[in-house]
């Protein structure tokens, strides 16, 4: 079947682009909640967990959320910093599958985020990035 749009093509190179600062946007955010607005939900998930330290767990994770949100929306080393996040993205699923009570987000909204990290991860930063294809 033929695209029925076959000139937006030319510009195909700027989907990954969106979904880097989406994605990015996104995952800053979470990390600005993890030492603010949602720090004691999760020492309390952490903690029910039976996890050691939460509180140094909660800094890391908070500083690479935000560590790794910058460096998506910068397009710098796209695809580390996406398989990453995929994996702290199945992370939080499985604590909000534990503990649903303590953070206030779905599986959806995790689902979402798995699917654009892990298309970015595969598919690479796209045009503008730093880390362009060879």
């Amino acid at each position: 079947m033929l695209n029925p749009f076959p000139d937006l093509l030319v510009y195909s190179l700027l989907a990954p682009f969106i979904l880097r600062v989406v994605a990015g946007s996104i995952f800053i955010n979470l990390g600005v909640l993890l030492f603010r607005g949602e720090k004691e939900r999760w020492l309390a998930s952490l903690s029910a967990l039976n996890i050691p330290n939460p509180k140094l767990i909660i800094k890391i994770l908070g500083i690479i959320e935000v560590v790794s949100g910058i460096m998506l929306i910068l397009g710098f080393y796209t695809q580390i910093a996406s398989l990453i996040l995929a994996l702290l993205v199945f992370a939080e699923s499985y604590i909000e599958y534990k503990q649903p009570e303590i953070l206030k987000r779905n599986f959806v909204f995790y689902i979402i985020l798995l699917a654009i990290v892990l298309s970015l991860l595969l598919s690479g930063a796209g045009r503008p990035a730093f880390d362009l294809p060879l």
